[in-house]
């Protein structure tokens, strides 16, 4: 683990970054949340770490700075460089379609306008392509996002939790239900990432595990980060919470019994299934942070080109996510807000509502973690909870607010 450093040699005032943890501290005494880890890196090097509360409540388990978390959808941004990796090796490209690699997805029907039944459909005049994935344009959707088809998605069983049957057979399922709209007329959250995912394995020709473990998990020394909690490390897995409706929270699973346990998964998520701690996913983000380069020293290794990084990291979209569709399910509105290749892609903070920077990127997981990487200030901001959803609580535009407030350069 990385010393915490001198945060004026940083360029903060170590005095505002307190606030930071006043701020846990009321989420945390409220009942709202169980504990959070606040990690703050500027220049390669840690300014600020925060950890507080419990991983679970009702035993008292401290919270800790090796404290284990559901990343959920920050497996995304994962599984999207593993598929660029690929890429890089012009195995496979950003317009080539999907049903070339996984036929079942030829020929899709889309529902039409309006639709109030899964039969209301009509043939896609568009094919889904590898960019449609990894931009959220594919025509896919997610059970939560509501309508037609994700109440299908849930009455099939069109889902990629850890207990699902496997990434082939999941994907399979998906193919065989139409799309929400034809591929690229706009932004909608989905499972394309799962479908990611898959796309990986055909690609390499080996197991999702294996090809985040050879290329990103052990370049970057990542020996926490993977798909099942071993036995060994279940004591330091956190408890999952969901609000409890009287503005308290609930255990909505426990590590004991979660489906992430080794032994219990046999679904590898390309979209939401990974593991990790703040050590580790911090590797990750900092490999982005140094445009794809293992370590800061000349010469190092590399997980991605900087051309690819700069790739994955410009907006893919004509203008913003709000201006591509319905509004999307987050705590925010997207506005003044983009999105690359498995990121999102800052265009305007004073649009957005939040701070930032032009050209700061990330992503979130359901269960209320961010991670922010912001190249203007040289930056990297993590932080780690666990209550789903994480629409609950403006965390993460507070969190932008607090560490921003205490730059002093």
């Amino acid at each position: 683990m990385d010393p915490v450093q001198d945060p004026s040699r940083l360029g903060f005032d170590a005095r505002r970054l307190g606030r930071i943890a006043d701020w846990t501290a009321r989420y945390i005494d409220a009942g709202k949340i169980p504990g959070a880890t606040v990690l703050v890196a500027r220049r390669g090097e840690i300014a600020y770490l925060h950890t507080a509360g419990h991983r679970d409540v009702a035993a008292g388990t401290p919270w800790t700075r090796d404290t284990l978390v559901r990343a959920y959808s920050m497996t995304k941004p994962i599984a999207s460089t593993a598929l660029m990796s690929l890429y890089e090796e012009a195995l496979i490209r950003l317009d080539d379609p999907v049903d070339s690699f996984i036929p079942s997805f030829a020929n899709r029907m889309v529902l039409v306008p309006g639709a109030t039944s899964l039969d209301q459909v009509e043939p896609a005049t568009e094919r889904m392509t590898v960019r449609h994935l990894l931009t959220h344009r594919s025509g896919l959707s997610y059970g939560f996002n509501g309508g037609v088809l994700g109440q299908a998605y849930d009455t099939h069983k069109v889902a990629f939790n850890p207990r699902s049957g496997g990434l082939e057979a999941c994907v399979e399922r998906l193919a065989a239900m139409p799309l929400e709209f034809n591929p690229g007329l706009r932004w909608h959250y989905s499972v394309a990432t799962d479908v990611v995912g898959r796309l990986v394995e055909i690609v390499a020709g080996k197991p999702l595990d294996v090809v985040l473990r050879e290329r990103i998990f052990e370049p970057l020394g990542m020996h926490e980060t993977g798909f099942a909690v071993a036995p060994g490390d279940v004591g330091r897995f956190a408890t999952l919470y969901e609000p409890d409706g009287k503005g308290g929270m609930k255990v909505m699973e426990t590590a004991e019994g979660s489906a992430f346990r080794e032994g219990q998964v046999n679904t590898f998520s390309g979209g939401g299934g990974l593991v990790s701690s703040a050590d580790d996913y911090l590797k990750f983000a900092e490999m982005l942070r140094r445009k794809g380069a293992v370590s800061g020293k000349p010469g190092a290794d590399r997980v991605l080109g900087s051309r690819t990084h700069a790739l994955m990291t410009a907006n893919h979209l004509p203008g913003d996510i709000a201006s591509m569709g319905p509004k999307a399910f987050s705590e925010t509105s997207f506005e003044g807000v983009g999105f690359g290749l498995g990121v999102w892609v800052m265009l305007d903070p004073a649009m957005s509502g939040m701070s930032g920077n032009p050209g700061d990127y990330g992503w979130g997981g359901m269960a209320s973690t961010v991670f922010i990487v912001d190249p203007v200030e040289d930056m990297v901001i993590l932080y780690l909870t666990q209550l789903v959803p994480s629409s609950t609580y403006p965390l993460r535009k507070e969190l932008r607010a607090l560490v921003h407030q205490a730059l002093t350069d």
